[in-house]
Protein backbone atom coordinates (compact mmCIF):
# COMPACT_ATOMS: atom_id res chain seq x y z
CA UNK A 1 0.00 0.00 0.00
CA UNK A 2 1.42 3.46 -0.86
CA UNK A 3 2.65 5.26 2.23
CA UNK A 4 0.50 8.32 1.63
CA UNK A 5 -2.60 6.12 1.53
CA UNK A 6 -1.54 4.12 4.54
CA UNK A 7 -1.17 7.32 6.52
CA UNK A 8 -4.84 8.25 6.18
CA UNK A 9 -7.00 7.50 9.22
CA UNK A 10 -4.00 6.01 11.04
CA UNK A 11 -4.29 5.56 14.84
CA UNK A 12 -2.21 7.95 16.93
CA UNK A 13 -0.05 5.14 18.27
CA UNK A 14 1.65 4.49 14.93
CA UNK A 15 1.82 8.01 13.54
CA UNK A 16 5.40 8.56 14.67
CA UNK A 17 6.50 5.35 12.93
CA UNK A 18 4.87 6.40 9.64
CA UNK A 19 6.50 9.82 9.85
CA UNK A 20 9.90 8.17 10.43
CA UNK A 21 9.41 5.79 7.48
CA UNK A 22 8.40 8.55 5.13
CA UNK A 23 11.19 10.93 6.08
CA UNK A 24 13.65 8.21 5.14
CA UNK A 25 12.34 8.47 1.58
CA UNK A 26 14.14 11.27 -0.33
CA UNK A 27 11.03 11.82 -2.48
CA UNK A 28 9.06 12.99 0.56
CA UNK A 29 9.82 16.65 1.33
CA UNK A 30 9.69 16.68 5.13
CA UNK A 31 8.39 15.03 8.26
CA UNK A 32 6.25 18.09 8.87
CA UNK A 33 4.36 17.54 5.61
CA UNK A 34 3.67 13.90 6.38
CA UNK A 35 2.53 14.76 9.89
CA UNK A 36 -0.13 17.04 8.45
CA UNK A 37 -1.20 14.37 5.97
CA UNK A 38 -1.77 11.70 8.64
CA UNK A 39 -5.33 12.79 9.37
CA UNK A 40 -7.81 12.33 6.55
CA UNK A 41 -9.25 15.45 4.96
CA UNK A 42 -12.68 14.40 6.22
CA UNK A 43 -11.39 14.46 9.79
CA UNK A 44 -9.93 17.91 9.27
CA UNK A 45 -13.23 19.09 7.79
CA UNK A 46 -15.21 17.66 10.68
CA UNK A 47 -13.11 19.71 13.10
CA UNK A 48 -13.53 23.02 11.25
CA UNK A 49 -14.53 26.13 13.18
CA UNK A 50 -18.19 27.13 12.73
CA UNK A 51 -18.78 30.08 15.08
CA UNK A 52 -17.40 33.61 15.46
CA UNK A 53 -16.59 32.87 19.13
CA UNK A 54 -14.41 29.90 18.21
CA UNK A 55 -12.72 31.81 15.40
CA UNK A 56 -11.89 34.82 17.56
CA UNK A 57 -10.65 32.62 20.39
CA UNK A 58 -8.51 30.40 18.11
CA UNK A 59 -6.80 33.42 16.53
CA UNK A 60 -6.48 35.41 19.78
CA UNK A 61 -8.35 38.36 18.31
CA UNK A 62 -9.78 41.34 20.18
CA UNK A 63 -13.11 40.12 21.66
CA UNK A 64 -14.66 43.39 20.49
CA UNK A 65 -14.70 41.87 17.00
CA UNK A 66 -17.39 39.43 18.13
CA UNK A 67 -20.30 41.88 18.09
CA UNK A 68 -19.34 43.05 14.59
CA UNK A 69 -19.15 39.45 13.35
CA UNK A 70 -22.69 38.39 14.17
CA UNK A 71 -24.70 40.27 11.51
CA UNK A 72 -22.69 38.61 8.75
CA UNK A 73 -22.58 35.23 10.48
CA UNK A 74 -26.38 35.15 10.65
CA UNK A 75 -26.53 35.61 6.87
CA UNK A 76 -23.66 33.31 5.95
CA UNK A 77 -22.21 31.09 8.65
CA UNK A 78 -18.55 30.94 9.56
CA UNK A 79 -16.71 27.85 8.34
CA UNK A 80 -12.89 27.56 8.45
CA UNK A 81 -10.72 24.42 8.79
CA UNK A 82 -7.49 24.33 10.75
CA UNK A 83 -4.91 24.19 7.90
CA UNK A 84 -6.14 27.58 6.67
CA UNK A 85 -6.32 29.00 10.18
CA UNK A 86 -2.70 28.01 10.79
CA UNK A 87 -1.56 30.51 8.13
CA UNK A 88 -3.23 33.51 9.82
CA UNK A 89 -1.18 35.73 12.11
CA UNK A 90 -2.49 35.55 15.66
CA UNK A 91 -4.11 38.75 16.96
CA UNK A 92 -3.88 40.58 13.62
CA UNK A 93 -7.28 41.85 12.48
CA UNK A 94 -5.61 43.16 9.32
CA UNK A 95 -4.32 39.76 8.20
CA UNK A 96 -5.27 39.27 4.50
CA UNK A 97 -6.41 35.70 5.06
CA UNK A 98 -8.46 36.59 8.13
CA UNK A 99 -10.33 39.29 6.18
CA UNK A 100 -11.54 36.63 3.75
CA UNK A 101 -13.26 34.55 6.45
CA UNK A 102 -14.18 36.83 9.40
CA UNK A 103 -17.71 38.32 9.23
CA UNK A 104 -17.84 42.08 9.74
CA UNK A 105 -20.60 44.57 10.49
CA UNK A 106 -20.70 45.81 6.86
CA UNK A 107 -22.24 42.50 5.80
CA UNK A 108 -25.41 43.31 7.68
CA UNK A 109 -25.78 46.77 6.16
CA UNK A 110 -28.37 47.37 3.41
CA UNK A 111 -26.98 46.37 0.02
CA UNK A 112 -25.99 49.33 -2.20
CA UNK A 113 -27.63 49.80 -5.58
CA UNK A 114 -26.52 47.15 -8.03
CA UNK A 115 -25.98 44.48 -5.36
CA UNK A 116 -28.30 41.52 -4.88
CA UNK A 117 -28.57 37.84 -3.96
CA UNK A 118 -28.00 36.55 -7.52
CA UNK A 119 -25.51 38.93 -9.17
CA UNK A 120 -24.92 36.69 -12.19
CA UNK A 121 -28.60 35.81 -12.74
CA UNK A 122 -27.76 32.13 -12.37
CA UNK A 123 -31.39 31.35 -11.60
CA UNK A 124 -32.11 31.90 -15.31
CA UNK A 125 -29.23 29.62 -16.34
CA UNK A 126 -30.20 26.90 -13.83
CA UNK A 127 -31.74 24.70 -16.55
CA UNK A 128 -32.43 21.75 -14.25
CA UNK A 129 -31.37 20.72 -10.73
CA UNK A 130 -27.58 20.76 -10.57
CA UNK A 131 -27.05 22.39 -14.00
CA UNK A 132 -25.94 25.93 -14.82
CA UNK A 133 -25.60 26.40 -18.59
CA UNK A 134 -24.45 29.92 -19.49
CA UNK A 135 -21.90 29.36 -22.24
CA UNK A 136 -22.47 27.38 -25.44
CA UNK A 137 -19.68 24.78 -25.24
CA UNK A 138 -19.45 24.44 -21.45
CA UNK A 139 -21.88 23.31 -18.82
CA UNK A 140 -21.45 23.59 -15.08
CA UNK A 141 -22.60 20.75 -12.85
CA UNK A 142 -23.05 21.42 -9.15
CA UNK A 143 -21.38 18.28 -7.91
CA UNK A 144 -21.60 19.25 -4.25
CA UNK A 145 -23.34 22.14 -2.50
CA UNK A 146 -20.92 22.23 0.44
CA UNK A 147 -17.66 24.14 0.78
CA UNK A 148 -14.69 23.58 3.06
CA UNK A 149 -14.54 27.30 3.81
CA UNK A 150 -17.06 30.14 3.65
CA UNK A 151 -15.39 33.07 1.90
CA UNK A 152 -17.14 36.31 2.82
CA UNK A 153 -17.17 37.60 -0.79
CA UNK A 154 -18.71 34.39 -2.23
CA UNK A 155 -21.03 35.21 -5.14
CA UNK A 156 -23.07 32.09 -4.38
CA UNK A 157 -23.56 32.82 -0.69
CA UNK A 158 -27.34 33.01 -1.39
CA UNK A 159 -27.51 30.25 -4.02
CA UNK A 160 -30.38 27.74 -3.44
CA UNK A 161 -28.21 24.67 -2.99
CA UNK A 162 -31.10 22.83 -1.33
CA UNK A 163 -32.90 22.96 -4.70
CA UNK A 164 -29.86 21.60 -6.54
CA UNK A 165 -29.03 18.45 -4.61
CA UNK A 166 -28.35 15.65 -7.03
CA UNK A 167 -29.83 12.29 -6.07
CA UNK A 168 -29.57 9.42 -8.52
CA UNK A 169 -32.60 10.57 -10.54
CA UNK A 170 -31.44 14.20 -10.72
CA UNK A 171 -27.90 13.14 -11.66
CA UNK A 172 -29.24 10.98 -14.49
CA UNK A 173 -31.27 13.98 -15.71
CA UNK A 174 -28.17 16.20 -15.63
CA UNK A 175 -26.17 13.69 -17.65
CA UNK A 176 -29.00 13.33 -20.14
CA UNK A 177 -28.99 17.11 -20.58
CA UNK A 178 -25.29 16.98 -21.49
CA UNK A 179 -25.83 14.01 -23.85
CA UNK A 180 -28.63 15.86 -25.63
CA UNK A 181 -26.43 18.91 -26.29
CA UNK A 182 -23.60 17.90 -28.66
CA UNK A 183 -22.21 21.45 -28.61
CA UNK A 184 -21.05 20.82 -25.05
CA UNK A 185 -17.44 19.61 -25.09
CA UNK A 186 -16.46 20.62 -21.56
CA UNK A 187 -18.03 19.81 -18.21
CA UNK A 188 -17.15 22.00 -15.26
CA UNK A 189 -17.60 20.52 -11.80
CA UNK A 190 -18.36 23.27 -9.33
CA UNK A 191 -20.48 23.90 -6.29
CA UNK A 192 -20.03 24.51 -3.40
CA UNK A 193 -16.85 22.58 -3.98
CA UNK A 194 -16.80 19.35 -6.00
CA UNK A 195 -13.86 18.00 -3.99
CA UNK A 196 -16.10 17.88 -0.94
CA UNK A 197 -17.33 14.67 -2.55
CA UNK A 198 -15.51 11.46 -1.67
CA UNK A 199 -13.03 9.91 -4.08
CA UNK A 200 -15.50 7.08 -4.71
CA UNK A 201 -18.30 9.49 -5.65
CA UNK A 202 -15.97 11.51 -7.86
CA UNK A 203 -14.95 8.32 -9.61
CA UNK A 204 -18.61 7.62 -10.39
CA UNK A 205 -19.18 11.19 -11.60
CA UNK A 206 -16.10 11.20 -13.83
CA UNK A 207 -16.91 7.77 -15.28
CA UNK A 208 -20.41 8.97 -16.19
CA UNK A 209 -19.01 12.03 -17.96
CA UNK A 210 -16.43 9.93 -19.78
CA UNK A 211 -19.28 7.90 -21.28
CA UNK A 212 -20.53 10.97 -23.19
CA UNK A 213 -18.50 10.93 -26.45
CA UNK A 214 -18.66 14.63 -27.33
CA UNK A 215 -17.25 15.71 -23.95
CA UNK A 216 -13.47 16.03 -24.20
CA UNK A 217 -12.53 18.16 -21.20
CA UNK A 218 -13.23 18.06 -17.49
CA UNK A 219 -12.66 21.18 -15.43
CA UNK A 220 -12.76 21.08 -11.64
CA UNK A 221 -13.17 24.39 -9.79
CA UNK A 222 -12.05 23.96 -6.21
CA UNK A 223 -10.61 25.72 -3.18
CA UNK A 224 -10.00 22.53 -1.23
CA UNK A 225 -6.35 21.95 -2.24
CA UNK A 226 -5.67 25.38 -0.73
CA UNK A 227 -7.88 25.09 2.33
CA UNK A 228 -7.17 21.43 3.18
CA UNK A 229 -4.17 20.23 1.13
CA UNK A 230 -4.67 16.67 2.42
CA UNK A 231 -7.61 16.47 -0.01
CA UNK A 232 -5.20 15.72 -2.86
CA UNK A 233 -5.14 12.00 -2.16
CA UNK A 234 -3.35 9.26 -4.09
CA UNK A 235 -6.74 7.89 -5.17
CA UNK A 236 -7.84 11.25 -6.55
CA UNK A 237 -4.62 11.82 -8.47
CA UNK A 238 -4.73 8.30 -9.91
CA UNK A 239 -8.30 8.75 -11.13
CA UNK A 240 -7.63 12.10 -12.74
CA UNK A 241 -4.44 11.12 -14.51
CA UNK A 242 -6.04 7.99 -16.04
CA UNK A 243 -9.14 9.77 -17.35
CA UNK A 244 -9.68 9.87 -21.12
CA UNK A 245 -10.69 13.50 -20.62
CA UNK A 246 -8.23 16.38 -20.56
CA UNK A 247 -8.38 17.40 -16.88
CA UNK A 248 -7.92 20.99 -15.73
CA UNK A 249 -8.05 21.92 -12.05
CA UNK A 250 -8.78 25.57 -11.35
CA UNK A 251 -7.88 26.48 -7.79
CA UNK A 252 -8.73 29.71 -6.01
CA UNK A 253 -6.01 31.69 -4.24
CA UNK A 254 -6.20 35.42 -3.54
CA UNK A 255 -3.01 36.02 -1.58
CA UNK A 256 0.47 34.49 -1.53
CA UNK A 257 0.18 33.77 2.21
CA UNK A 258 -2.42 31.11 1.40
CA UNK A 259 0.27 28.94 -0.19
CA UNK A 260 2.39 27.34 2.51
CA UNK A 261 4.66 24.33 2.05
CA UNK A 262 1.79 21.87 2.46
CA UNK A 263 -0.36 23.57 -0.18
CA UNK A 264 2.59 23.90 -2.54
CA UNK A 265 3.39 20.20 -2.21
CA UNK A 266 -0.19 19.24 -3.11
CA UNK A 267 -0.28 21.57 -6.11
CA UNK A 268 3.07 20.34 -7.41
CA UNK A 269 1.87 16.73 -7.17
CA UNK A 270 -1.05 17.52 -9.47
CA UNK A 271 1.30 19.03 -12.05
CA UNK A 272 3.70 16.09 -11.77
CA UNK A 273 0.85 13.72 -12.69
CA UNK A 274 -0.15 15.61 -15.81
CA UNK A 275 -3.07 17.62 -14.43
CA UNK A 276 -3.19 21.21 -15.68
CA UNK A 277 -3.50 23.60 -12.73
CA UNK A 278 -4.69 27.20 -13.12
CA UNK A 279 -5.57 29.82 -10.54
CA UNK A 280 -8.35 32.35 -10.40
CA UNK A 281 -8.51 35.16 -7.87
CA UNK A 282 -10.93 37.88 -6.87
CA UNK A 283 -9.65 41.43 -6.55
CA UNK A 284 -10.51 42.38 -2.97
CA UNK A 285 -10.12 45.72 -1.21
CA UNK A 286 -7.67 45.57 1.67
CA UNK A 287 -6.54 42.05 0.74
CA UNK A 288 -4.82 41.99 -2.64
CA UNK A 289 -5.48 45.39 -4.23
CA UNK A 290 -1.77 46.28 -4.38
CA UNK A 291 0.80 45.52 -7.06
CA UNK A 292 3.18 43.84 -4.61
CA UNK A 293 0.45 41.49 -3.35
CA UNK A 294 -0.62 40.46 -6.86
CA UNK A 295 2.97 40.09 -8.05
CA UNK A 296 3.95 37.94 -5.08
CA UNK A 297 0.87 35.79 -5.65
CA UNK A 298 1.76 35.08 -9.29
CA UNK A 299 5.38 34.29 -8.42
CA UNK A 300 4.34 32.01 -5.56
CA UNK A 301 1.85 30.16 -7.77
CA UNK A 302 4.43 29.58 -10.49
CA UNK A 303 6.90 28.26 -7.92
CA UNK A 304 4.51 25.30 -7.63
CA UNK A 305 3.71 25.03 -11.38
CA UNK A 306 0.38 26.87 -11.25
CA UNK A 307 -0.44 29.48 -13.92
CA UNK A 308 -2.47 32.61 -13.13
CA UNK A 309 -5.71 32.52 -15.13
CA UNK A 310 -8.33 35.09 -14.11
CA UNK A 311 -8.38 38.04 -11.75
CA UNK A 312 -12.08 38.71 -11.22
CA UNK A 313 -13.70 42.04 -10.50
CA UNK A 314 -15.94 41.42 -7.47
CA UNK A 315 -19.37 39.99 -8.25
CA UNK A 316 -21.90 42.34 -6.67
CA UNK A 317 -23.48 39.96 -4.19
CA UNK A 318 -25.34 41.24 -1.15
CA UNK A 319 -23.09 41.35 1.90
CA UNK A 320 -19.79 41.82 0.03
CA UNK A 321 -19.83 45.48 -1.06
CA UNK A 322 -17.00 46.41 1.33
CA UNK A 323 -14.59 44.33 -0.80
CA UNK A 324 -15.22 46.24 -4.04
CA UNK A 325 -12.29 47.75 -5.96
CA UNK A 326 -13.07 50.31 -8.68
CA UNK A 327 -12.43 49.47 -12.32
CA UNK A 328 -10.09 52.45 -12.56
CA UNK A 329 -7.90 51.18 -9.71
CA UNK A 330 -8.01 47.63 -11.11
CA UNK A 331 -6.78 48.85 -14.52
CA UNK A 332 -4.03 50.88 -12.88
CA UNK A 333 -2.88 47.76 -11.04
CA UNK A 334 -2.79 45.82 -14.30
CA UNK A 335 -0.69 48.54 -15.93
CA UNK A 336 1.87 48.18 -13.14
CA UNK A 337 1.73 44.38 -13.21
CA UNK A 338 2.51 44.36 -16.93
CA UNK A 339 5.72 46.20 -16.15
CA UNK A 340 6.57 43.96 -13.21
CA UNK A 341 5.85 40.40 -14.36
CA UNK A 342 6.42 38.40 -17.53
CA UNK A 343 3.23 38.17 -19.58
CA UNK A 344 2.53 34.55 -18.72
CA UNK A 345 2.28 35.46 -15.03
CA UNK A 346 -0.22 38.28 -15.56
CA UNK A 347 -3.82 37.04 -15.09
CA UNK A 348 -6.66 38.32 -17.26
CA UNK A 349 -8.71 40.99 -15.51
CA UNK A 350 -12.34 40.05 -16.11
CA UNK A 351 -15.88 40.65 -14.98
CA UNK A 352 -18.66 38.09 -15.22
CA UNK A 353 -21.89 39.68 -16.40
CA UNK A 354 -25.36 38.20 -16.35
CA UNK A 355 -26.41 37.01 -19.81
CA UNK A 356 -23.01 37.56 -21.46
CA UNK A 357 -21.71 34.83 -23.78
CA UNK A 358 -18.33 34.78 -21.99
CA UNK A 359 -16.32 36.59 -19.33
CA UNK A 360 -15.89 40.28 -20.13
CA UNK A 361 -12.25 41.34 -20.47
CA UNK A 362 -11.66 44.57 -18.50
CA UNK A 363 -7.99 45.09 -19.40
CA UNK A 364 -6.53 46.29 -21.69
Amino acid sequence: MPKAVAAQNTPDAVRALIILMNTANPNIPSAQLIAQDVDSWQTVMANAIHTPEALISRLKLDPAALDAAYPGHRQFAVRVPEPYLSRIELGNLDDPLLKQILPVADEGAPAPAGYGPDPLAEAHANKAPGIVHKYKSRVLLIANGACAINCRYCFRRHFPYSDNRLGRHEWDQALEYVRANPDINEVILSGGDPLMSTDARLDTIISSIENIPHVTRLRIHTRLPIVIPQRITEALISRLETSRLAVIMVVHVNHANEIDEHVGHSLARLFKHGIHVLNQSVLLKGINDRVDALSQLSERLFEYKVLPYYLHILDRVSGAHHFEVSDAHAKSLMDELQGTLPGFLVPKLVREEAGAHSKTLIYP
